[in-house]
């Protein structure tokens, strides 16, 4: 099959044939039809070993984790009465489906799950792409493949705003105006924020970020950005959702945050950081780390999407097929306007 293959730091993936996935009993194989590029797989592509805070991406890996698609093969084991040729999407990682965090719907925490771009187990930068049964999800009549592949970067926006606990009238801040963003915004306006500032440095996401449900933006390329927002609200924010996974970014988050507020990091920092806590424990602040998602998550997200009670429109920005990938994901390392970009494989 055709594949997207990462082949160092500081080079452009390149578009080769690689094996066919082959399902375990316990899996199910996919002809992906929509997969996202993903702020992580960025990082991961420019990341040493030795600078990576985080897992190592090797040479010959292919990348994806945003994926939907249609079932193509399945294992001999496979429970729910799957069919061939059903939509689905997926979770990335691939459980054991028997542990105590399986069981919970968090294979992310199985001792034993495969993650993408690790040997054996490439991503959905590909044609086909194997994925596993307990993490599957059927997709609604009324959700595209599209909106299939953006239920993993919803359900990350999703997590971190129940981990937050959001309550009617709360004043958030989110600081990054990109998919992880403002998948935030989504579910901030959902659970019924009162205000929902968005802060990027690029101005032009200002038109996308009301679209998604922010109801204010800080151009922070030109603009303080505390005193701006206080000048919109009337006050602090209670809450900070740190969206950008930057070295300094979180301590910024400490320094705008109200006392007694919460500082939400969602956004995935690779590299070695430094804060200050003695702001974090005189404010009495309260730091929440949030990765990834649970099953329920995906669930909801669905769910969400086929009531269309959240709005996705205008989250993908541009689609193209194998040929056009690798410019466009070098082009996504550069500030731009653009949101989400969408492999269609076929």
């Amino acid at each position: 099959m055709k594949a997207a293959v990462f082949k160092n730091s500081g080079l452009p993936l390149s578009i080769e044939e690689i094996e066919d996935p082959v399902p375990s009993p316990t899996d199910m194989v996919i002809k992906v039809c929509a997969c996202g590029i993903c702020g992580t797989d960025l990082h991961w592509s420019e990341i040493n070993n030795e600078e990576s805070g985080f897992r190592d991406i090797h040479p010959g890996a292919v990348m994806g984790h945003e994926f939907s698609g249609e079932i193509v093969e399945i294992g001999k084991d496979v429970t729910n009465n799957w069919k061939i040729g059903e939509r689905v999407c997926a979770m990335p990682q691939i459980g054991c489906a028997k542990c105590s965090n399986c069981r919970a719907g968090r294979p992310h925490r199985c001792d034993k799950a495969l993650n993408r771009a690790t040997p054996g187990n490439p991503g959905a930068y590909s044609e086909f792409v194997r994925i596993g049964a307990q993490e599957t999800f059927r997709l609604p009549d009324s959700v595209t493949f599209q909106e299939g592949a953006l239920v993993e970067p919803l359900a990350v926006g999703l997590h971190a705003v129940k981990r937050a606990k959001i309550t009617a009238g709360d004043n958030v801040l989110i600081v990054g105006g990109g998919p992880v963003g403002l998948s935030v915004a989504v579910w901030c306006k959902f659970f019924g924020a009162r205000h929902i500032i968005v802060s990027d440095l690029i101005a032009d996401r200002a038109e996308k970020a009301g679209d998604f449900g922010a109801t204010g933006f800080v151009d922070a390329s030109v603009s303080n950005v505390p005193e701006t927002y206080e000048k919109i609200v009337g006050s602090p924010p209670s809450i900070i959702f740190d969206a950008v996974g930057i070295a300094g970014s979180m301590q910024l988050s400490i320094d705008y945050i109200s006392n007694y507020g919460k500082v939400v990091v969602v956004g995935l920092c690779m590299v070695s950081d430094r804060f200050e806590p003695a702001t974090a424990v005189v404010k009495e602040v309260e730091i929440i780390f949030c990765f990834c998602y649970e099953h329920a998550d995906f669930q909801m997200t669905l769910e969400m999407l086929a009531q269309e009670r959240i709005e996705v429109k205008g989250l993908v920005t541009e689609s193209v097929g194998f040929e056009k990938f690798p410019e466009a994901f070098e082009r996504l390392k550069q500030p731009s306007n653009q949101i989400k970009v969408m492999l269609k494989p076929h």
